[in-house]
Parts: structure tokens; sequence; C-alpha cells
């Protein structure tokens, strides 16, 4: 997925995961990914993914500040 916030491109498909969070099983109409993603210019972002009773129905892609990271994490 590739999404332009506040002029900043955020593309899963050229940037490097970090960490990765997966609820439920394959076709778990409420299971749902988060996934950690940093940029090769070391901007993070949160790419979620679900099913379609999940939290996430839709994909999307949601910036995080570096000091927030830790903290995204450890809520895990």
């Amino acid at each position: 997925m590739c999404k332009d916030i506040d002029g900043v491109l955020y593309d899963t498909a050229t940037s490097t995961v970090d960490k990765k969070f997966t609820y439920g099983v394959p076709g778990d109409p409420s299971g749902y990914e988060e996934t950690l993603y940093i940029t090769s210019d070391g901007r993070y972002f949160i790419y979620t993914y679900g099913g379609i009773k999940s939290k996430y129905p839709c994909e999307n892609v949601t910036p995080i500040a570096r000091d927030e990271v830790k903290s995204w994490i450890l809520s895990h």
C-alpha cells in the first residue's frame, strides 16, 4: 500500500518491516494485522489491515513518531 500523508509518501513496498503483530488466523473475519515499517529516510509508520469484522476492515497507513515506537511495541 502506498499513501501520501502531508506530502510524505509511505509505501509498504519500498519500506522495511520492523515488527509485525497478527491476531486471529487466516480467513478469520475478526482477525487483523498491525505492521510497523521504517522508510529509507527513517520515518516510521503502521500498516493495518483485517477481516470485515475486525477493528481494521480496510487497509490503512498511520505515521508514528520515533519516540512512540517503543511504547507501541510494548503495548502488544
